[in-house]
């Protein structure tokens, strides 16, 4: 039996601050003590003295591309899941644009046991849907998925789904949370055809948030929230980018009350569309990256509750692929590593508060996907723990990155806290640098 104590943390959870002690058992945590409380002599237990040092649940990121299978040379779920549990992510939920596509029950199923053999963190994955694939949409058990993703603007895999019958069809019939990528594609289409004409093929990369508008946003969001408002489905629209999106959402209910639900990007927090200069095809993701405006009304929207959760759309590609017109370049990035941290520099900031951060990237994924056990410091839940130094500033090198494509949009960049430890199920996965190759995750289950 694996027993042991983190000691004198600095405990941020459901909205406090406190100086406490956390015991874990096995793959649980058995008892939480705050500070003056009496904690017992127990056998065989392993002391860790976190004076000084915060202790957080492990972030639940909803949103990432690992490229397994048929993608793995830009990365893998092996090499991915490493820089997570890295970066103090403990558990994911992965997207299907992969080769195949995971479209049918044994795609999926396959992509489970390549979970169960690589990954380092606890992970779920999304069925696909397609024009023409409503019937394996009704086999997927909603106890054993995180969701179905729905691609209403293309991205990368050619994975739209813009037949207007087949998208009433899922939102009738399906019952579970639907997770959308939401740009109109006829109004990128004719943004793209207006600034060709005008400037040629070879648009720099300022012309991607022009084409890739917040009026192509709007204008799938709001149709994907008419759809979900018409046939009472659960929603969840992923990388809100814009200000003009936020009319759509509310926060007038408690998160596991809302059936209309949103998501923003660490990158959306970080960069704006004045960064396309210093970083160019780095920073191009699907939404874009748009005004300071828009990034402004981001922020002021998850300190406010309209926005629900932060992931990364943590999407790798070699360089060589990100190169070339904004047109050519690949869009998206790797970002799973430094998420936590870069969200915790902006509470050092005053961006958010401390507790924000837990919320939106720990508790609330877990009860907006309602994960079972996880995404709290509780008695009787998973201990998926974070035990982070807030005292020590470091640089992003390319020597560090845990990536497979081994490049960051944050190279270079200065954080002031740095993860020390992060626990999976009880296991110690990541100490101080180094990664404890034995330690697989387990696949998340649902309240449903």
């Amino acid at each position: 039996m694996s027993v042991f104590l983190i000691k004198n943390a600095t405990i941020i959870n459901e909205g406090r601050t406190f100086k406490g002690s956390v015991l874990v058992e096995n793959a649980f945590i058995k008892s939480i003590y705050a500070e003056g409380d009496f904690i017992p002599e127990i056998a065989n237990c392993e002391t860790i003295n976190a004076e000084g040092k915060i202790l957080i649940p492990g972030v639940i990121d909803d949103q990432v591309h690992f490229r397994e299978p048929g993608l793995t040379h830009k990365g893998n779920i092996y090499s991915e899941s490493r820089a997570a549990v890295a970066g103090g992510v403990t558990s994911f939920m992965e997207m299907p644009n992969t080769m195949p596509l995971t479209i049918t029950i044994d795609a999926l199923e396959d992509k489970y046991k390549l979970g169960a053999e690589k990954s380092f963190a606890n992970y779920s994955f999304y069925m696909g849907a397609t024009n023409n694939n409503l019937a394996e949409l009704h086999k997927v058990d909603p106890r054993k998925v995180c969701g179905l993703k729905v691609f209403m603007g293309s991205s990368t895999g050619n994975m739209l789904v813009d037949n207007k019958e087949t998208l009433s069809n899922i939102f009738n019939e399906i019952p579970m949370l639907i997770a959308t990528h939401c740009e109109d594609e006829a109004t990128i289409q004719a943004n793209k055809a207006h600034y060709k004409a005008m400037y040629g093929d070879d648009l720099p990369i300022q012309f991607h948030p022009l084409i890739r508008n917040d009026e192509a946003c709007y204008r799938s969001s709001s149709f994907a929230v008419e759809l979900a408002t018409k046939y009472n489905a659960r929603l969840h629209v992923l990388h809100i980018s814009s200000e003009k999106e936020m009319s759509l959402f509310d926060n007038k209910k408690p998160l596991i009350e809302k059936n209309i639900t949103s998501e923003v990007c660490v990158h959306h927090l970080w960069f704006s569309d004045i960064d396309y200069a210093k970083y160019g095809n780095r920073i191009k993701w699907n939404p874009a990256i748009k005004s300071e405006r828009d990034k402004q009304a981001l922020i002021e929207a998850l300190n406010n509750g309209k926005i629900d959760v932060v992931a990364t759309d943590h999407a790798p590609h070699l360089m060589r692929e990100k190169e070339g017109s904004c047109l050519k370049a690949a869009s998206g990035g790797p970002l799973i590593q430094h998420s936590l941290i870069a969200m915790l520099q902006m509470a050092k900031d005053a961006v958010f508060t401390y507790e924000k951060v837990v919320d939106k990237m720990c508790h609330a994924p877990a009860e907006l996907y309602r994960v079972e056990q996880r995404g709290y410091i509780r008695e009787g839940y998973y201990a998926d723990l974070v035990l982070i130094d807030n005292n020590t500033s470091w640089t992003v090198t390319n020597e560090s990155l845990l990536y497979f494509c081994k490049w960051s949009p944050f190279e270079g960049t200065k954080f002031d806290h740095s993860i020390l430890k992060t626990w999976v199920n009880g296991q110690l996965v990541y100490n101080n640098g180094v990664i404890n190759d034995d330690v697989r995750g387990m696949r998340l289950t649902f309240n449903i």
